[in-house]
């Protein structure tokens, strides 16, 4: 019996010969990251400008607040009452994000018409937040119609149709001025190309309509392909916007980063969050050379929703992935990581959502779940 079991022995020690050895266990846990050394003193918490604002505001900054206390992150709040009726904002709350050079805010209700401008505009051209950027991507767990949806839209923030230069010529006549100028352009081209080059993005398209205004979008073009010639590695191409809008709806897969003047920006950035998720989850924010403000991506178009301000329903998932973007701007990116993966964890499993993601679930329970997650 001996003899004859020598054989099937043999067959079986060669066998595991030819396989690979199993992968180390303490390898396949090794999930820190060894590329961040911190310099002395980076750890000192720093300070950030919060405008908690109007309708669902309060609601998602706090919940922002409380997941910020819960893992401990090296930032703390100067709090400010700014409300889109008023007709400026308040100089104390310039003063504080000029001093933090970070803020972070929830959504201002514009008034539709009348003589109140936008404070949102006057934010932006006070503190030339030039550049706004909404990052728009699938969220794994979370079902839509496309996949494999990854698109940066970056938008010239202080010119264009939002420019404020309106008046009525005549009774009945309004005239309202688009401005295009080759600094903005230039330096909105230069951060898209900038951002595409830092992030390993591999093609930038340009969003415009330079086949009607030929002067004014085609100055836009124009600085835009005199940008890229400085970026080999980096694919350019153009696209009218109303064939954007079509191609963004058919086949979102195919775009990377754009760049666009501010008004198709706005409408580009709505359609692609559209796609990927939903307003709700989209995070964004506005910088300029040394000031940046943190905010949902896409249009807060639920700012004023009285339903879910009374029944504490408002989506904080896209503040507090707007949060970890802030973390990143502030060299903080292990709590940057820690946040998004949380975040990214609770929309997996599911079982808390609010209502615009399929579920019923309260601000505060969709907090509670990803503080949870944290301290896990």
């Amino acid at each position: 019996m001996a003899k004859r079991s020598i054989p099937a022995l043999n067959r079986v020690l060669s066998n595991l010969r030819s396989q690979p050895p199993p992968p180390c266990p303490s390898l396949l846990s090794q999930t820190r990251s060894v590329t961040y050394m911190p310099r002395p003193g980076d750890g000192t918490p720093r300070g950030v400008t919060l405008i908690p604002g109007d309708g669902i505001g309060p609601l998602v900054t706090g919940a922002v607040e409380r997941v910020m206390e819960a893992m401990h992150a090296p930032v703390y709040f100067e709090r400010y009452e700014v409300h889109g009726d008023m007709k400026k904002v308040p100089e104390e709350v310039i003063e504080s994000i000029k001093k933090n050079k970070v803020c972070l805010k929830g959504g201002l209700a514009t008034p539709m018409g009348g003589g109140v401008s936008s404070l949102n505009m006057q934010l932006r051209k006070e503190l030339d937040l030039y550049a706004s950027l909404v990052h728009c991507f699938n969220l794994p767990g979370l079902p839509t119609r496309h996949e494999n949806v990854d698109i940066v839209v970056i938008r010239e923030n202080t010119e264009g149709e939002y420019s404020g230069l309106e008046h009525e010529v005549v009774p009945g006549v309004v005239e309202s001025l688009k401005v295009i100028t080759k600094f903005c352009s230039e330096r909105i081209a230069k951060y898209a190309f900038e951002y595409a080059y830092l992030n390993n993005r591999k093609k930038v398209t340009a969003v415009h309509k330079a086949n009607i205004m030929k002067l004014a979008d085609g100055l836009f073009l124009e600085s835009c392909r005199e940008v890229a010639t400085k970026y080999p590695g980096i694919q350019y191409s153009e696209i009218i916007v109303d064939n954007c809008c079509m191609q963004l709806v058919s086949k979102p897969e195919q775009f990377d980063v754009m760049v666009t003047p501010n008004l198709y920006g706005n409408l580009v950035s709505n359609t692609a969050a559209g796609i990927a998720g939903g307003t709700g989850v989209m995070p964004g924010g506005n910088v300029g050379a040394d000031h940046a403000i943190f905010e949902q991506g896409a249009s807060a178009g639920n700012v004023g929703n009285e339903n879910l301000v009374e029944q504490k329903k408002a989506n904080p998932v896209a503040l507090l992935l707007s949060s970890a973007m802030m973390l990143r701007h502030l060299q903080f990116p292990s709590f940057a990581d820690r946040l998004e993966t949380a975040v990214k964890q609770v929309i997996l499993e599911g079982k808390y959502r609010t209502r615009d993601l399929g579920g019923h679930s309260s601000t505060e329970e969709v907090a509670n779940a990803v503080i949870a997650t944290l301290t896990d």
